[in-house]
């Protein structure tokens, strides 16, 4: 009688072992060395890389320990590799002389890209008010995309406030915040760029925003001309009469040459004023303290006079 069994060819245990192991590798991330000159910025990246005194610091490191921390890129369609997060190390390693980097290679999509974009940048202690705002944005955007694909999360995101709460949570950022924040991008650039140089406090700045972009040309002509920015008072004074369509470059030209609480607070004196009654030797701060010294001295003086 005929056997029914099928001859059945087993792999020796190498083969199985080799198989398996080439599997993990094909799923493990390496860290490939890129050519400096194939990574290409993350496309409107809000992010800025000046060649500040923390970058000179990044790039003597670079220069003596190589780059730590591997940056993250996904392949360019238009060739080359897009980076994801490593911008500022990528310019570090130009300034120390370094030709190529170590970079992870991930297939990305937009949205994932951004998040991680974003959220790589966002721990930094030293980011610009209009760094944050342009990043949620962008953020909140992804978040938007992902949270309409039922295949990328387990419960679809219902309302704005908590896809912020979801775009803010990492950088400790309450929703509220965060919508406060993207409010700034209405911001004209120069309005914007004073935020950033924090002639403009960010209270006020988030009640600026509302006005029109031609009524926000005209503040800074007032602005200008009375030598002035604005509080939050003002600010919402202005926000308030360009929603009832009453504000006008003459308005805001009394509004911002009102004289401030704290400027009537304030006594100012010029050095020129003050250097001829010190030493040379003297620097502000101790003149100060001498000042503050010789007014207690006045005031004792004056009790005991009163109390005679």
């Amino acid at each position: 009688m005929k056997s029914s069994a099928k001859k059945v060819e087993l792999a020796s245990v190498d083969d199985l072992f080799s198989t398996e192991e080439s599997r993990a590798d094909a799923q493990r991330e390496k860290v490939l060395e890129i050519p400096l000159s194939e990574l290409h910025p993350f496309k409107d990246h809000p992010f800025k890389v000046k060649d500040d005194e923390a970058m000179m610091e990044t790039a003597d490191s670079i220069r003596q320990y190589g780059v730590l921390v591997p940056a993250i890129a996904r392949p360019d369609p238009n060739g080359g590799y897009e980076l994801v997060a490593g911008h500022r190390r990528h310019r570090a390693s130009e300034l120390a002389g370094k030709d190529t980097m170590p970079v992870i290679v991930r297939d990305l999509d937009d949205d994932q890209a951004t998040i991680i974009m974003v959220d790589s940048n966002l721990q930094r202690e030293s980011l610009l008010p209009s760094e944050r705002a342009f990043a949620y944005k962008m953020k909140l955007e992804a978040v938007k995309h992902q949270g309409a694909r039922t295949d990328l999360t387990s419960r679809q995101l219902v309302g704005k406030l908590e896809m912020a709460d979801v775009v803010g949570e990492k950088a400790g950022d309450s929703g509220r915040q965060v919508q406060r924040y993207i409010r700034l991008t209405e911001l004209i650039p120069e309005l914007l760029d004073m935020v950033d140089e924090k002639k403009i406090a960010f209270n006020p700045a988030y009640e600026l925003s509302f006005l029109k972009k031609e009524e926000q040309v005209d503040l800074l002509d007032a602005m200008d001309s009375e030598q002035a920015t604005p509080s939050l008072s003002q600010a919402q004074r202005l926000k308030k009469y360009s929603q009832e369509g009453h504000l006008t470059l003459d308005m805001m030209r009394v509004i911002m040459g009102e004289e401030k609480k704290s400027d009537l607070d304030k006594i100012t004196f010029t050095s020129d004023t003050l250097r001829k009654y010190f030493p040379r030797s003297y620097t502000p701060q101790r003149m100060q303290e001498t000042i503050i010294k010789l007014l207690e001295q006045w005031q004792r003086k004056r009790q005991q006079q009163h109390d005679r």
